[in-house]
């Protein structure tokens, strides 16, 4: 072998580097909110996610060390053998009631719903139909599947149709259409309207990330309830990372889709 170290990793980061690819990691000085130390330097916050300032309610941050007084820092298992608890049962059925579905589940990050359950529900002899802006963690979903894909230009109810259309002259055994509800880099809304009244017309079924809509439309129920598409709409994701400041990430769809 040529190289026996890991000097090659030395390499890769200063091509990174000297291509532009890399950035510095802030480091702040206490909780996420309007104004932060950042590296010594006192700033106003325009990075962070925390819409509605609900990691540092008093409320949140107080439950949180009651849960913790209670079930400890840790489930001690994988939750699937003996690390569900109560609590975490509660959750589920809060949030399907949140959602206005049968059922829901949570997981680790937003970025994991979406990842893992993208692949679960399509493979060979499907078709997954995306917003060419859908976020990453859609995109590598959709890229972990085996099932094919077509992308349409974004938010153009004219390509969707077309892209449906063609999807629908072939034998594929479902077809889903998949779109953020509030876009993460631009901020625009997707036309949930439309975009279901084209999916349902051509028999496709909807994937939604709602990860920056819930807290923020539809009375903070996100955008099935700003639509009133909420039982229409076949399958639901979500984060608490964002609106709801705290962290972890959930799905939400019918009984036998979430087992």
């Amino acid at each position: 072998m040529k190289q026996k170290t890991t000097e090659f990793l030395k390499d890769k980061f200063n091509e990174l580097e000297d291509n532009g690819y890399t950035w510095t990691i802030r480091r702040l000085a206490g909780p996420s909110q309007t104004h932060v130390t950042v590296d010594g330097k006192k700033c106003i916050m325009l990075a962070s996610n925390n819409y509605l300032d609900l990691a540092n309610h008093p409320k949140l941050r107080k439950a949180a060390v009651k849960a913790v007084e209670k079930y400890g820092a840790g489930a001690g298992s994988d939750w699937s053998i003996a690390g569900t608890m109560d609590v975490h049962q509660e959750l589920f059925d809060r949030i399907a009631d949140f959602k206005n579905t049968e059922s829901a589940v949570t997981f680790q990050t937003g970025f994991a719903v979406n990842a893992g359950v993208i692949p679960q529900l399509a493979g060979k002899g499907d078709i997954l139909i995306s917003d060419e802006l859908n976020h990453g963690s859609i995109i590598d979903g959709v890229r972990l599947t085996k099932a094919d894909r077509a992308i349409y230009a974004h938010s153009d109810m004219g390509e969707l149709e077309k892209v449906l259309k063609e999807a629908a002259k072939k034998d594929y055994r479902r077809a889903i259409v998949i779109t953020d509800g509030v876009f993460s880099m631009d901020g625009d809304i997707a036309k949930m309207d439309e975009i279901y009244k084209l999916a349902h017309e051509y028999g496709a079924l909807t994937y939604v990330d709602d990860a920056h809509g819930e807290g923020v439309l539809g009375n903070g129920y996100g955008i099935g309830k700003e639509f009133d598409l909420e039982k229409e709409i076949d399958f639901q994701m979500g984060t608490f990372s964002k609106a709801f400041g705290g962290f972890g990430g959930m799905f939400a769809g019918d009984e036998y889709t979430v087992k």
